[in-house]
């Protein structure tokens, strides 16, 4: 039998008898799917049960970042998947465009039309250009399902080919993923970081999704930068042109509180470990934001190399997670297993920053017993390896 062609196997779960096989897969239990295949085969060509099966896994997957309302009945490709950006992530950016007065938007490398989605929701138009033949097909039926057609046009086309000026804005996202997995380096990006951003600096306003890992050094002097994180995850960072050049922002979801300055803090004093600890939001972090975070909590850092900012008083922040810290411990495990057996501790977090020691290797060592709960930070403190045992500080009034 010959091998089924991507694109008809997908315009097959378009037609009406694709789309109500898919209906009837919506609790589908993978483990069940040998079983559940070979009934609904004895109904439906076999090709067309694949493809709904196939269909049927992506769409459980992609709940968690579309939410199922939406996922329901959206289509997907693996990649698809994989690369989209978190719906909260793309809203978060389309009211930013919006705000900026953006009312068209060329999205450039648009996959299965996430963010293209939520430009149209959010009242922008929409040209959602991609190479692929079979993913901008499935960003075409995704706009055609959540009724955003006529918001959004989709074309098949190399992006470089494409004439952006009569667009407010450009929102580019490169693929970061290659036949052999991730790709780091900007310039493996398809299409390329560099061709990406002389992109970005012919439109009025733009936006470029990278990695949240880019160094600091590799952002150019005219853009602003964000990290974004959602749930206490990094999810992206962001290279906004026509804001405010020089900027770096630190923005968490779903609360939208955000951490923002053009002119950088030097870092904080190291400082004594005091009643309380800070442990700044990913983003904060990436965005070398911690000295702003910790004169917010007028506080200094337990290390000159660990984003750990420590202080004598409680303050509600948006930014990090407080501990109240108990014990100051040089690492030694038999003191901890000591210390947790005297205070009760049945239940142990262990978190590291810093440490060269997982998490897990500690779990498994000691030994625990009792009805409390505790909280263990392996790291450093002025250098030396350190265990701070405590747990997560009650959130102030107002916080």
């Amino acid at each position: 039998m010959g091998r089924v062609n991507p694109l008809d196997a997908f315009h097959a779960l378009l037609s009406d008898e694709g789309r109500t096989l898919l209906a009837g897969l919506r609790d589908h239990d993978p483990a069940q799917e040998l079983a559940t295949a070979t009934r609904l085969r004895r109904e439906h060509p076999a090709e067309l049960v694949s493809a709904a099966l196939g269909q049927a896994r992506l769409r459980q997957r992609a709940v968690a970042k579309f939410g199922a309302e939406d996922a329901y009945r959206m289509f997907f490709t693996p990649n698809g998947v994989e690369q989209s950006t978190r719906r909260t992530v793309a809203v978060h950016r389309a009211a930013r465009l919006a705000a900026l007065g953006v009312r068209s938007v060329a999205d450039l490398c648009c996959g299965i039309g996430g963010d293209a989605i939520a430009y149209a929701r959010a009242g922008i138009s929409v040209l959602a250009v991609d190479r692929d033949p079979l993913t901008a097909e499935v960003a075409r039926a995704n706009a055609e399902a959540l009724g955003l057609a006529d918001l959004i046009e989709v074309r098949c086309a190399d992006v470089t080919e494409i004439d952006t000026s009569p667009y407010d804005a450009v929102f580019v996202d490169p693929a970061r993923r290659g036949g052999r997995g991730r790709i780091f380096g900007p310039e493996a990006y398809s299409p390329p970081l560099s061709w990406a951003i002389e992109a970005a600096r012919k439109a009025p306003r733009a936006a470029l999704k990278i990695a949240p890992g880019i160094p600091h050094e590799a952002i150019p002097e005219d853009a602003a930068a964000e990290w974004i994180s959602d749930g206490g995850d990094v999810k992206e960072a962001v290279l906004w042109f026509g804001t405010e050049p020089g900027s770096v922002r630190a923005t968490l979801l779903p609360s939208g509180a955000s951490l923002s300055t053009t002119a950088p803090l030097p870092d904080p004093p190291v400082r004594p470990v005091g009643r309380y600890l800070y442990e700044p939001d990913g983003a904060v972090i990436r965005a070398h934001l911690v000295a702003e975070a910790a004169a917010e909590l007028d506080g200094g850092l337990i290390d000159e190399t660990i984003a750990y900012v420590t202080a004598d008083e409680l303050r509600p922040t948006p930014y990090a997670a407080a501990y109240e810290i108990t014990d100051e411990l040089p690492f030694n495990l038999k003191k901890l297993k000591s210390l947790l057996r005297e205070r009760e501790i049945g239940v142990l977090t262990v978190k590291k920053r810093g440490s060269a020691v997982e998490p897990e290797e500690i779990r498994r060592k000691v030994r625990l017993r009792g009805p409390n709960a505790a909280t263990v930070l392996l790291t450093r403190v002025a250098g030396a390896p350190t265990m701070l045992v405590g747990q997560p500080a009650p959130r102030p009034a107002g916080g």
